[in-house]
């Protein structure tokens, strides 16, 4: 067997088995061959028998080309999978990883934006757009992430099938978990708004938001104009696509939605991943304490 045919089969694991999205499995897919690659392992049987010290002489090359402690982290996940998955393909008995434990990582809050700044974001994108269509597009993307919380991924996910948005949305999440949404009527007009300008009309079997030559659009193309704008408007850096999905979240926590219909919104798998949320809240509130209160 080659290692062309070990990491065929461990991404249609992750692929078909595990439900992984695309970009898991391609960085998931990417550890194990650079695994492979640097034990010149070849079966299943090699890759089994790789013990903590050489994974952590893996990790350690890793480190030396300039990985970080986040990316360091999730490389020793993805690693630890892939060798219990090798076990368990050569017929071991024991099919755990070797025990290794990765580095610390320090948890930050989300930092939403105000209300204000998301519609102001969202319109400064617009207007720096060298084309009226392409203005529409961006404010259409990034209404749906503050209007209905989505990830990015998802927005640029739907198709024309999709088109005309209706009072709720189908979205398909990570795992491929489908959840159900509301969307807004500034929303669905900046959609609609978007598609009556694009060149393209929508179509069932192609992405509803177009890239300037009518391919998918991806999602660099709106972290550079969101990138642009925040500096127009003096916006930290930490003002991005993703950051409109927290400030979702915050303002519709603040409003007083409950944890459990937050979570379902969000499509968050566990309760805890949604109760982040909570302490964002209470960090905005004291922020917003100290610069009003007289004595604070």
């Amino acid at each position: 067997m080659t290692g062309a045919d070990m990491l065929e089969a461990w991404r249609g694991h992750l692929a078909e088995g595990r439900r992984r999205s695309p970009h898991t499995v391609r960085a998931y897919g990417g550890a194990a061959a650079r695994l492979i690659a640097r034990t010149a392992a070849e079966s299943w049987r090699d890759l089994a028998r790789i013990d903590g010290p050489a994974l952590r002489a893996q990790l350690a090359a890793r480190r030396a080309e300039g990985l970080g402690n986040v990316s360091a982290a999730r490389e020793l996940s993805a690693l630890k999978a892939f060798i219990a998955f090798a076990r368990a393909r050569a017929g071991e008995a024991e099919t755990a990883p070797p025990r290794l434990r990765g580095p610390r990582i320090k948890k930050g809050l989300p930092r939403p934006v105000t209300p204000d700044e998301a519609v102001n974001l969202a319109a400064e994108v617009a207007g720096q757009a060298e084309e009226e269509w392409i203005g529409a597009r961006d404010r259409a993307v990034l209404l749906l992430l503050y209007g209905a919380g989505l990830r990015i991924a998802e927005a640029l996910s739907l198709g024309g099938a999709d088109h005309p948005l209706g009072e709720r949305l189908t979205v398909t999440g990570k795992g491929n978990k489908q959840r159900v949404v509301p969307i807004l009527p500034i929303v669905r007009e900046a959609v609609a708004d978007y598609v009556r300008r694009c060149p393209w009309p929508p179509s069932p079997s192609e992405p509803l938001f177009r890239g300037a030559r009518g391919g998918p659009l991806s999602q660099g193309m709106v972290q550079k104009a969101v990138a642009r704008a925040r500096a127009v408007l003096g916006l930290p850096a930490t003002a991005t696509p993703h950051a409109l999905r927290h400030s979702f979240a915050t303002h519709l926590l603040s409003a007083g939605a409950d944890l459990r219909s937050l979570q379902e919104l969000l499509g968050h798998a566990s309760l805890g991943s949604t109760q982040i949320y909570t302490k964002v809240d209470a960090a905005t509130l004291l922020d917003t304490y100290r610069a009003a209160h007289p004595r604070a």
